[in-house]
């Protein structure tokens, strides 16, 4: 590990330990303090990731953003661990910061960067995604040859919605949670429910996955995906 550097972003992939990077993990058990992001009264998905990789009464710092905080990122929350962190630097401290898949793919360690970054040599490790995660416990490539790919976050009003999935060969629709309904009847207006599949907690021991139009819930965890063949090499390797 370079020892000029003294703040990583570390991507600990999808949900299976084992999945973790090499180099990711070398930096986590040399790092002096591994930091993570905690919603108020719950657990850090990251932090259980790499619960059986971390050294014996290793340093750890809690990032506590609030329950009622509507808009992300808390920005006053990110602020003041930006300031924590720097502090940590200054005083010759490395330190690790988590992120579930991959830190610069919807990673929260983001908003870290932008405020560490400017100041302090800051190097992000890639991990895992969830897209390539979930495309694999599916068993089905994301894409083929000059298949286009569209990810698409599900809160999306559903006249964008349509106009997105319909504007590619393949789309990934994350950030399911409560608008599963809406997701699945505008799959079903331009009749892609067929060759839709729903995958939740890729890579997790609970791990979930469905034909969508098997699925009968309204109502999806966060840590789940639909994944949509609409046209292209992939579709026509399927069928």
């Amino acid at each position: 590990m370079n020892e000029d550097i003294k703040i990583w972003g570390l991507g600990v992939g999808p949900g299976d330990p084992d999945l973790i990077t090499l180099k990711a993990l070398r930096i986590l058990q040399s790092a002096d303090v591994i930091a993570y992001p905690v919603l108020e009264g719950g657990d850090s998905i990251a932090r259980s990731i790499i619960d059986i990789h971390m050294r014996e009464n290793q340093e750890e710092m809690i990032i506590s953003i609030p329950m009622e905080i509507e808009r992300y990122p808390a920005q006053d929350v990110f602020d003041k661990a930006a300031v924590e962190i720097g502090a940590l630097a200054d005083a010759g401290k490395v330190t690790a910061v988590l992120c579930e898949g991959d830190p610069f793919f919807y990673g929260s360690f983001m908003y870290l960067f932008a405020r560490l970054s400017a100041h302090y040599v800051v190097k992000v490790i890639p991990g895992v995604t969830s897209l390539t995660a979930c495309a694999a416990q599916l068993g089905l490539p994301l894409a083929a040859r000059s298949d286009t790919i569209a990810v698409i976050p599900g809160p999306l009003d559903e006249i964008i919605l349509e106009e997105k999935l319909l504007g590619t060969n393949v789309a990934v629709i994350i950030k399911v949670g409560r608008h599963l309904k809406k997701i699945r009847d505008v799959l079903d207006k331009i009749g892609a429910t067929g060759n839709a599949y729903y995958i939740e907690r890729a890579t997790f021991e609970n791990q979930r996955i469905a034909a969508l139009s098997n699925l009968q819930d309204d109502i999806a965890p966060y840590f789940s995906m639909i994944i949509v063949y609409m046209s292209g090499e992939v579709l026509e390797l399927k069928n």
